[in-house]
């Protein structure tokens, strides 16, 4: 019997059919190159509304509005992006809708530059004191686990839910002089 559906090669593979498996219809996101294999394949994907922002902060209301019209929704951002989103996170948490974000990290692990360090070192404590549960995938065999029981979570449970996707899956920042 032949398999028609190989292993995905990295984790950055398994994001986008995760989305589609849990109905998610709507993918919004500023373009970010831990996320750029999911981007892709939402843009390429027809059943796939794929928006891409200005800021992080529009996607919420986006979000709220496709949930608001009966599709599911995810966010994807920089941490950078939380910082950009901490009074947004109010519509979430007054409106009660199911928010799914995944979030790839800098300045928390090898971080050659300074500037990433401060929301870095912050990102997860700012998510938690917004209302919004968390779940870390620092190994490529927890991403899929934890993105799917996010999803659970947010669209079921009608939470706000983010997988951080820390720096040290991702991989090293390297300086190029």
């Amino acid at each position: 019997m032949q398999d028609n559906h190989p292993l995905p090669e990295t984790w950055q593979d398994e994001v986008f059919p995760i989305l589609k498996s849990v109905n998610v219809k709507h993918i919004a996101y500023v373009p970010d190159a831990g996320h750029s294999k999911a981007i892709k394949a939402a843009n390429t994907d027809v059943s796939i509304k794929s928006v891409v922002l200005t800021t992080e902060e529009e996607g919420l209301g986006y979000l709220a509005g496709a949930w608001l019209g009966g599709d599911r929704g995810a966010l994807l951002l920089q941490y950078s992006g939380v910082g950009n989103c901490i009074n947004t996170l109010a519509l979430q948490s007054c409106a009660r809708f199911p928010l799914l974000m995944l979030v790839t990290m800098r300045g928390d692990w090898a971080e050659f530059n300074p500037w990433q360090n401060p929301m870095g070192q912050n990102t997860e404590e700012i998510l938690t004191r917004m209302g919004v549960m968390i779940w870390r995938a620092d190994k490529s065999e927890d991403v899929a686990p934890l993105i799917r029981g996010a999803a659970t979570m947010a669209f079921d449970g009608d939470s706000a839910c983010a997988v951080i996707l820390g720096q040290r899956l991702i991989g090293e920042k390297e300086w190029n002089n």
